[in-house]
């Protein structure tokens, strides 16, 4: 039930980005509005993670999940009936909010339920779920949209998730752990001013990296140090709060955990390189190279096999490598971008489809050894009692990152088609360059914390995986 969760959440993510010239056209939206569709979702999902988080772990995680997974359902169907941009935009907001709610469930669920060895396989699964659900989404979305035409396909990209919702939600109930006799009990003190706090710093902190195309001129970077300010702002509170003896939003000793801290920190990197290959390929492929939605689709098939396969096969192993793994993983994500690189200067016609078949099967397999053995690795020391609050964390951090990394991508991106008049190929090149750039950071991050673990007596996260005991 987790990775039902997972995969549509994810999916939402990636999906709609092969639908917007069919939103377009169905709608008649204007490109604010085809940009709001795109940004809001992920402005209203980083909104959400860690008061969400926070609740889970203080109520239950079954009663969010499902509450969670409710509301999506009915926000996609919303989306899909939508009769006006201004309808999508705001069924979007909605559906973006319930993601929020329901995905720092998942990773608090595994690990309340699994341990060892088990915990790793798990987290491995959840890993599958992510790559291919972020690959898979342009595939799917092209299918849709083909069967039902340009100008009422797009719904369907929303209505897919109806029957998974629906059919999951009696599962859950049935499945999932219910809240404990002591969460049921125990009154929770739930931090509303820091929950504020960090909302409003999150969300000040987005909107510049989401609108970067939209908003033009310089004067929207300004509040990037004024969500510096507000999130700083939000530490001292937290620090007052907890002094007071009182149950502050986030624990911060969380981050004294160097397995935490690490692991957060450098996901946040790798999604910056990560997630905007996707964004700038749909754009070569569908803009400046004519592809059919589905045909878009398809070139990204061999990314989401290969990551599925490496991600599950990671989880096994995880607690034998370690951060090893890792390096591995980031290796091969580097050589297949490098590759992408390659294949759309050498190959720039049609052909370039097939071209990109072997290096997007390369970084497709080292993201799967990335994502999951991260996620496992960075949550072995947590408390299960602060799963939740951990994973949400960990998820904002990934949405920072992939905001962080489209908007740089995505300006070198425009500024080369721009300057270049019109060349897609040389457009997508710049573009990838930057996101090799953060992929090497976090390639540095990962091999120096490997070499540090190599110097240690022993690798405190394997061992942690292999002897914690389950908590519910």
């Amino acid at each position: 039930m987790c990775l039902v969760g997972g995969f549509m959440v994810l999916l939402d993510v990636s999906i709609v980005n092969v639908a917007l010239r069919s939103i377009n056209q169905g709608l008649h939206a204007s490109g604010d509005a085809i940009q709001w569709v795109l940004s809001g979702y992920s402005l209203t999902f980083g909104l959400l993670l860690v008061p969400a988080g926070r609740l889970g772990d203080a109520r239950g995680r079954r009663r969010l999940f499902i509450a969670g997974l409710l509301s999506f359902t009915l926000a996609s169907a919303l989306c899909g009936a939508a009769q006006n941009s201004t309808w999508l935009v705001t069924a979007r907001l909605v559906q973006g909010l319930a993601a929020g709610l329901l995905t720092p469930q998942i990773s608090a669920l595994i690990q309340q339920l699994f341990r060892g060895r088990e915990r790793g396989k798990a987290f491995g699964l959840f890993g599958a779920v992510v790559g291919i659900s972020t690959a898979l989404g342009p595939l799917i979305g092209g299918l849709l949209i083909q069967v039902f035409g340009e100008a009422e396909g797009w719904r369907y990209v929303f209505y897919v998730n109806l029957p998974i919702g629906l059919i999951a939600v009696p599962f859950a109930l049935k499945l999932l752990p219910g809240a404990s006799a002591e969460q049921r009990k125990r009154k929770h003190d739930f931090d509303p001013v820091g929950v504020i706090l960090l909302g409003v710093g999150i969300v000040v902190l987005l909107l510049p990296l989401v609108q970067e195309q939209s908003w033009k001129g310089s004067a929207k970077w300004l509040l990037i140090p004024a969500a510096v300010v507000i999130l700083a702002g939000f530490l001292a509170w937290e620090v007052h709060y907890r002094n007071r003896g009182r149950d502050a939003l986030v624990d911060l000793t969380l981050f004294r955990l160097r397995s935490f801290s690490f692991g957060s920190s450098m996901i946040t990197v790798y999604f910056a390189g990560f997630t905007s290959l996707f964004f700038v390929l749909t754009l070569l492929l569908q803009f400046g190279l004519g592809y059919s939605a589905l045909l878009a689709g398809v070139v990204s098939l061999p990314f989401a096999l290969g990551s599925g396969l490496a991600a599950a096969l990671a989880g096994r192993v995880v607690h034998r490598f370690g951060r090893s793994l890792i390096v591995i993983g980031l290796t091969l994500v580097v050589v297949g971008y490098l590759g992408v690189i390659v294949a759309v200067r050498e190959v720039p016609t049609h052909n370039t489809g097939w071209a990109l078949l072997a290096p997007l099967l390369i970084g497709g397999a080292g993201s799967g050894m990335v994502i999951s053995p991260n996620q496992t690795l960075t949550l072995a020391e947590v408390p299960v009692r602060q799963g939740g609050t951990a994973g949400g964390l960990i998820q904002v951090g990934q949405r920072i990152g992939a905001s962080i990394g489209i908007a740089a991508v995505g300006s070198v991106f425009y500024s080369e088609l721009a300057s270049s008049h019109g060349s897609y190929n040389k457009s997508l090149q710049h573009g990838l360059v930057v996101a090799v750039g953060f992929l090497l950071v976090a390639l540095l991050l990962a091999a120096g914390d490997a070499v540090w673990r190599t110097r240690q007596t022993s690798d405190p996260a394997p061992e942690k995986l292999a002897q914690e005991p389950a908590a519910a």
